[in-house]
């Protein structure tokens, strides 16, 4: 992909969520059950970074754990809605969690320190990322902030499903025809605002095995890979961990 057309996506995809951060937040309210085995790799005391937090849904599955959390995302209406989350939780005497931070960042510039965190959870943004020089520098951000033997989470959607091969196809056929810009793989999925406005939102579909190469490449030795099943959908997880 054209390096100038990759960072007009990741500037579209920033715009795009603050328009349809409400309406989105309202589609994703309860926890992601799906995720509850993964907890088992954060530890008493671990520094955990939510990587594309979003509207904070991800800490309903750890808010009584003895941990430090941190939550980052790109969209600043997003970290609003993120902020009500826990004040709400903790109005309620629901969040256990002494320490939390939320953050407006960039995935690709993360501003912390090398070696900040235990583990980090990026849960359905990897997908997101445009272009191969994009998403190594997603991961190499990733695994620099990650502490030596560090956990990080991914998990995308799994797009060679059913309901998406149509698209698929589609934008196969227009990159084979050079009537996008797009890279192979690459699709753009119409989402309806709450005022009727179709916004067009990026995504890459990924394979197992891609998922798995890239995070090779990137440093870090991949544990376990594998689909999660919940309500219908298979999407794909990877557990990858860091050794100096």
């Amino acid at each position: 992909m054209d390096r100038d057309y990759a960072l007009y996506l990741l500037e579209k995809i920033k715009k795009d969520y603050n328009k349809l951060a409400l309406h989105f937040s309202l589609t994703r309210r309860f926890p992601w059950f799906e995720f509850l085995f993964l907890i088992k790799y954060i530890k008493s005391g671990d520094k955990i970074l939510d990587l594309g937090c979003g509207n904070g849904r991800f800490i309903e599955l750890i808010k009584d754990l003895p941990i430090e959390y941190t939550g980052l995302d790109i969209s600043q209406e997003l970290i609003f809605l993120s902020k009500k989350r826990f004040e709400n939780l903790k109005k309620t005497g629901q969040l256990k969690i002494k320490n939390f931070h939320l953050v407006i960042g960039d995935a690709l510039n993360l501003p912390f320190e090398d070696n900040s965190f235990d583990a980090i959870f990026s849960i359905s943004v990897f997908h997101q990322i445009p272009s191969l020089e994009f998403r190594l520098r997603f991961l190499k951000e990733a695994r620099r902030v990650l502490k030596n033997e560090g956990f990080l989470i991914l998990s995308v959607w799994n797009f060679w499903q059913k309901k998406f091969l149509l698209n698929l196809i589609k934008y196969t056929l227009l990159k084979l025809l050079r009537k996008v810009k797009l890279d192979f793989k690459d699709i753009f999925i119409p989402w309806k605002t709450s005022q009727n406005q179709i916004i067009l939102r990026y995504y890459h579909a990924f394979t197992k095995s891609e998922i798995k190469r890239l995070c090779q490449k990137s440093g870090f030795k991949v544990e376990k890979i594998g689909f999660l099943r919940s309500k219908g959908r298979r999407n794909i997880y990877v557990v990858a961990k860091k050794y100096n």
